[in-house]
């Protein structure tokens, strides 16, 4: 179900990159989260993996400050989920990053519409990376509640269609591939 000891991993490590205000590597984090949401495509993983991209944004965007001032609420739901998660109990843990998600509008009111933005463009940016790891624009529209138009909008402006992998060999190569290949 879960990779117990990497998510354990990536909590205490988010944790440790938000109290050293690391930005680097609080998206290290996030990227990493990104193949393990891909494959267990359940909301906790993906909650996680906005919610370590948002806190990045927000400390590279110089709210520290406000950061502080609910830094014991982040830690206390992130000891939380490790927890849950040495004691297999993932209806909790599941519960401790719905909150944890949740807190990052709720505790500071007076940024509830900026924090929401961030939220809302990390979905999209991650929701991006989990259609490159193969997922569909429907299904990671869905996982992560933006619409499909948002995504296409951004994967259009990204260089993600200009991938090798996404290019395709001419026909004069292809002919030549296939023609080795039934000559050995």
């Amino acid at each position: 179900m879960y990779e117990v000891n990497h998510l354990i991993e990536v909590l205490k490590s988010t944790k440790k990159a938000v109290v050293e205000e690391n930005v680097l590597a609080l998206r290290e984090l996030s990227n990493q989260t990104i193949h393990s949401s891909a494959i267990q495509q359940d909301s906790a993983s993906i909650a996680l993996m906005v919610i370590i991209y948002t806190l990045g944004k927000l400390i590279e965007r110089g709210n520290t400050n406000n950061l502080k001032s609910f830094g014991k609420t982040i830690s206390s739901l992130i000891d939380k989920s490790i927890d849950s998660l040495k004691h297999e109990n993932f209806a909790e843990y599941e519960n401790s990053i719905a909150l944890l998600m949740k807190s990052l509008t709720l505790i500071l009111p007076n940024m509830k519409y900026y924090i929401q933005e961030v939220i809302r463009k990390a979905s999209i940016n991650k929701a991006s990376k989990l259609y490159e790891h193969g997922l569909s624009m429907e299904q990671t529209s869905k996982l992560l509640g933006i619409t499909q138009w948002e995504l296409s909008d951004y994967i259009g402006q990204s260089p993600i269609s200009e991938a090798k992998e996404s290019q395709t060999v001419d026909i004069k190569k292809r002919a030549k591939l296939a023609l080795e290949f039934f000559e050995k």
